[in-house]
């Protein structure tokens, strides 16, 4: 745990919270006012454009940086992202990067505003719990590969970001059936100064979104790290096998915390 950053700095002023929590809001009612506007009007790709533009100031409002890591390796073509969990703010960092679609836990299109707006952006819902369902999503996500990417966390549920729980397999299987290639992605929450983990951002446990909000408010002096790890090389298994799949890339992203934790 020494890694995780506890003392954090300076407790941003009551008074910039406030100013910073109307600048919130403000760029909410921008992205609803977009969403209505814009979007009915617009192709794929100035949709990109909004949700990148807007994801980015979103960041900037919250005072986390930005930090990109092998993106060059990443096609041109659809692929299946596995990617760990640790805060709410996992999709507006990596579309603030390179837009892309989600699966999210069903419990998310519930929440106020946020679930609303994560719906018009094709964030697809699935019921953990409901193997028909799941089932169901997978045949949709098999679909959607052949023309669009898609971000998955297949923890299943979100962590502090100490280190990642095994992937589970089941959404692996569209990649299978699509035939699209899986990529990786370590996502890390560090100190702007220290460089350390911080665990100001894990949105875990009975934790609420508004407190999360506060929490990262409160501590403006985070950077978001993205690197991404390419698909694994020539195997009999990988192309028909969900839970080589699903293994591979959970093994990418342990390794890959245990080399930078012990730093």
């Amino acid at each position: 745990m020494s890694q995780i950053n506890q003392h954090q700095d300076k407790i941003t002023p009551f008074i910039v919270r406030l100013f910073l929590w109307a600048s919130i809001w403000l760029h909410v009612i921008r992205g609803l006012f977009t969403l209505f506007v814009f979007f009915p009007i617009s192709n794929r790709a100035k949709k990109d454009a909004h949700i990148k533009r807007w994801s980015e100031k979103l960041l900037s409002i919250f005072g986390i940086e930005l930090r990109v890591k092998n993106s060059s390796i990443l096609p041109i073509k659809p692929i299946l992202l596995a990617s760990n969990h640790i805060s709410w703010m996992d999709i507006h960092t990596i579309n603030a990067f390179k837009p892309i679609r989600f699966v999210a836990k069903s419990e998310v299109e519930s929440w106020p505003i946020f679930g609303w707006m994560a719906k018009q952006l094709g964030t697809v819902f699935i019921k953990r719990e409901s193997a028909k369902h799941a089932h169901l999503v997978v045949g949709n996500m098999a679909e959607s590969l052949k023309k669009e990417s898609i971000c998955i966390f297949p923890e299943g549920t979100s962590t502090d970001g100490e280190s990642v729980r095994p992937f589970k397999p089941n959404l692996f299987e569209s990649a299978v059936v699509s035939d699209a290639p899986v990529y990786t992605l370590a996502i890390r929450y560090v100190c702007k100064n220290t460089g350390r983990r911080s665990n100001v951002p894990a949105f875990i446990g009975d934790m609420g979104l508004l407190e999360s909000m506060s929490n990262i408010l409160k501590n403006r002096n985070l950077a978001v790290e993205l690197t991404f790890f390419p698909p694994a090389g020539s195997s009999p298994m990988s192309p028909n096998d969900r839970k080589w799949l699903a293994l591979h890339s959970y093994e990418q992203i342990s390794t890959y915390f245990d080399q930078v934790n012990k730093h």
